[in-house]
């Protein structure tokens, strides 16, 4: 079995502690970004400063990210991207390997969430740092937290981002059985390169999810495979294609 030293980005949050328990439970170490500190197996970082991350980043075989934030569109792009963008700078060329949790809909930019925050654009801004860093990644966009009924555990990993009506319709998903997708994929090498949606439907849980992974399609660009063409980079913000390059560099 293979263990690793692990950094939860968001450890604290309702995802994050299902994923330190998941973690611990597959026999990884574990190291929890806090900017207070204090217990055992957390470690003082501000995610939106690179300058205190060298720490948390120090020894660690993979980072966990279920870290988000809610409201303005500074908190977006501060937190959801900067923290990424950040802990990916910490790292620098050491092939740490990566599990980053966004939402499903990131590529729906119509809806009114997102035009009046700009939340998707700069989740998905994030999710394109990740790729463009070169590591080993898995992204998971899961949909609706703890909607499922008690029967509904049977695990459907999707491609192309196509749910958008930004309600329980998308799809549901067990806050606990997210948090054991995104440790599963830490060692799978079935799960690297690979971005799909996350939903629970009528089933049980599956035992091994590598089948699962194996039969996503890779990405191969700075968007998840079979993703829409809806945000070109050519067209983003001078600070944002700093950022891919800077990252890209590293």
């Amino acid at each position: 079995m293979t263990t690793l030293n692990v950094l939860l980005v968001g450890g604290t949050g309702s995802i994050g502690r299902h994923v330190a328990r998941a973690a611990e439970n597959a026999g990884h170490s574990i190291r929890i970004l806090s900017r207070r500190g204090g217990g055992d197996d957390t470690i003082r970082g501000d995610l939106t400063d690179a300058s205190t991350l060298a720490e948390a980043v120090d020894g660690v075989d993979a980072v966990v990210f279920t870290h988000g934030t809610h409201g303005s569109a500074a908190g977006f792009r501060d937190v959801d991207y900067g923290g990424v963008r950040n802990v990916l700078e910490a790292i620098g060329d050491r092939p740490v390997r990566i599990a980053l949790m966004t939402a499903i809909g990131v590529t729906y930019r119509d809806g009114e969430y997102n035009r009046s925050s700009g939340a998707h654009d700069w989740k998905r801004r994030g999710e394109r740092l990740v790729r463009a860093s070169g590591k080993p990644y898995t992204i998971v966009r899961p949909s609706w937290f703890d909607y499922n009924e008690d029967d509904e555990h049977e695990l459907h990993f999707l491609q192309g981002d196509t749910r958008t009506a930004g309600s329980p319709a998308d799809g549901v998903i067990a806050r606990a059985q997210l948090a054991e997708v995104l440790v599963a994929s830490l060692t799978s090498e079935a799960a690297v390169g690979k971005t799909f949606e996350l939903v629970a439907e009528k089933g049980p849980a599956q035992a091994d999810l590598d089948p699962l992974f194996a039969a996503l399609d890779a990405d191969t660009g700075l968007d998840g495979a079979r993703d829409v063409d809806n945000l070109p980079v050519s067209q983003e913000p001078a600070d944002v294609i700093a950022d891919l390059d800077r990252i890209r560099r590293a």
